[in-house]
């Protein structure tokens, strides 16, 4: 498979993890619908990991292009965009907080 053909693979897996996380988003209302059920911390958990995968690709793609790619976007802050490791930490410090 070619570059580009690898590139394009990327940005369809990046398409299709934003349409996954939409539809796993309907029926959340708020950050307790996340952490009221076990449904809710799969969803949680789904969620968390298409974010990751779209941040791994992100970072594929700028590197296969040499940063070229994302640079014809330059509105975008797409280093203040990176994915931190743990992204949802703050809705369990608010749950805990009101647990205690």
């Amino acid at each position: 498979m070619s570059d580009r053909a690898v590139i394009y693979e990327k940005l369809i897996q990046i398409d299709e993890a934003l349409q996954r996380i939409k539809r796993r988003f309907s029926g959340i209302n708020s950050p307790d619908d996340f952490l009221d059920s076990d449904r809710g911390l799969d969803m949680l958990d789904a969620i968390g990991m298409m974010l990751i995968a779209i941040g791994e690709n992100l970072k594929k793609v700028d590197s296969d292009t040499q940063g070229a790619l994302l640079q014809r976007y330059g509105s975008i802050d797409w280093k203040g965009k990176e994915l931190k490791r743990y992204p949802f930490t703050p809705l369990f410090r608010s749950r805990r907080s009101r647990n205690i």
